[in-house]
């Protein structure tokens, strides 16, 4: 605790001076002198206040899954740890490499939906509509802090253990930007919740949020799937008590996960690198080591769906290596609350949306 005191301390001159550049940039946006571009087309805009780990990418997901039945869906992403540039349409057999590991994971996931990424989305947003005819919406990926797009519906995302309400600007904390950046948002959701969070606990956290009259409050949760074999998604296998997991991650937050994978398994050995992470062969070889080195035979490598995609430029040799690499695949869930469902706002924002 004392160590962790003083190196705040010793970062604090350094979020002083983040503070300066955001306030500045705040002051500029407001003042007209940056301006924000609206656009006469339905724009959805998922992000958060922090760096990572809030479940951005399964909340478009989310809303991928329940529109795409309906009407034709775009998604938008700068395409983060990619190695191309510019403007890219996301096909299934691209490489995390070319178009960035969470689009690859969306088109992957749903081939109907258009997946494109480019590193500034306001010029994207016409490139997609110009590019690709009869999309009825686009859905900006962690768009939150992107202030030269002005989204119709801008959908805030916080952590239930990690809230904006108790963080602090970089470096000090994690926030990207000053906590009141919160009034931009239409929607918030509190990720990665207990299943059983109550009314009284739900309440509690909306005091503490302290929402505006124009903004709604929804509770999600993590629901986790079978594991499948990473090269055949036909091959599922359920958790079992006796099963010895290395968990190989490289993701923003890995505690929600591992605690649910503690409750499933016997033992969990967690290989954690920074989110994004390549992998390198190296690793990989290290990976395989530290497989054969485990005890009995019941055990397996399970990964996430992003990190799988890519794991898979590794495919050659996993697959002549023989390594039982699995993935474990989640979706969101809501809580029930009084007021309408987050895909009924959502649906209704689109509907009501005028030229």
């Amino acid at each position: 605790m004392i160590q962790q005191a003083l190196v705040k301390i010793l970062l604090a001159p350094f979020t002083l001076l983040y503070a300066l550049g955001i306030g500045i940039r705040d002051l500029l946006y407001k003042s007209g002198f940056f301006k924000s571009i609206s656009y006469n087309f339905p724009v959805v805009s998922v992000g958060n206040l922090s760096v990572g780990g809030t479940g951005k990418t399964p909340h478009v997901e989310y809303l991928v899954r329940e529109l795409l039945p309906y009407i034709k869906v775009g998604v938008l992403s700068k395409g983060y740890s990619r190695k191309s540039k510019g403007f890219y349409q996301v096909h299934p057999a691209n490489n995390a490499e070319q178009v960035g590991d969470e689009p690859l994971q969306i088109k992957r996931k749903f081939p109907e939906a258009v997946v494109a990424v480019i590193e500034n989305r306001a010029l994207g947003i016409p490139q997609v509509l110009k590019s690709i005819p009869g999309i009825q919406v686009i859905l900006l990926d962690d768009a939150f802090q992107h202030r030269p797009i002005k989204p119709g519906l801008n959908v805030l995302l916080t952590d239930y253990n990690s809230m904006y309400t108790q963080d602090y600007l970089l470096p000090v904390g994690r926030l990207r930007e000053f906590r009141s950046a919160y009034k931009r948002a239409d929607i918030i959701i509190v990720t990665k919740t207990p299943k059983n969070l109550s009314l009284e606990d739900q309440n509690l956290l909306i005091n503490e949020i302290r929402p505006f009259p124009h903004q709604h409050i929804f509770f999600s949760y993590f629901t986790y799937l079978h594991p499948y074999f990473i090269w055949n998604p036909q091959h599922a296998i359920v958790l079992s008590a006796s099963l010895n997991v290395i968990m190989l991650s490289a993701i923003a937050n890995t505690a929600y996960l591992l605690d649910y994978l503690e409750s499933k398994v016997d033992k969990v050995t967690s290989v954690e690198f920074e989110d994004h992470h390549y992998f390198s062969k190296f690793e990989i070889g290290n990976l395989k080591s530290q497989f054969e080195k485990m005890e009995g035979s019941n055990k397996i490598i399970l990964t996430t769906e992003k990190d799988a995609t890519r794991l898979a430029l590794h495919k050659d040799y996993l697959i002549q290596e023989k390594l039982p690499i699995f993935v474990l695949p989640i979706k969101i869930a809501f809580h029930p609350t009084e007021e309408s469902t987050f895909i009924d706002s959502v649906k209704k924002f689109l509907l009501d949306f005028k030229v």
